[in-house]
């Protein structure tokens, strides 16, 4: 099983692509928590250069409360991870999958919830 949902964006920057995805993660109900620009950390911590790679830390509220109230450490796993990673000929956009990041957690009720994220990334990712 993978654990991302994904997809290439041909042709396209990091700026655009990161423009498109929060415009889609925000028209799907997930706000970003969390920044971080790996590029620019590798470089000061380092000394490296890389290829663009950020992280966005994407929430949806309304899941997030009701996988906690099943779960209460669930925030341990918590925000939705989507990486935006410079390729050849464009920008690879990676979702976490949910269903596959919640296999660990011994709860029956979890997976219901987990899917339905997983439902809402995918349509994210594929509208960027």
């Amino acid at each position: 099983m993978s654990y991302t949902l994904d997809r290439i964006l041909a042709g396209i920057d990091m700026d655009t692509a990161e423009e498109r995805t929060r415009a889609a993660l925000t028209a799907n109900g997930f706000g970003v928590l969390t920044e971080i620009d790996v590029t620019a950390t590798m470089k000061k911590k380092l000394d490296v250069d890389m290829a663009g790679y950020k992280i966005l830390g994407a929430c949806n509220p309304k899941m997030a409360y009701e996988a906690i109230g099943l779960e209460p450490k669930l925030g341990a796993m918590l925000p939705c991870n989507v990486i935006l990673r410079a390729v050849d000929g464009g920008v690879e956009v990676s979702a976490i999958d949910p269903v596959a990041s919640m296999m660990g957690v011994d709860n029956a009720e979890l997976p219901a919830v987990a899917e339905m994220v997983r439902g809402m990334l995918q349509k994210t990712v594929d509208e960027i």
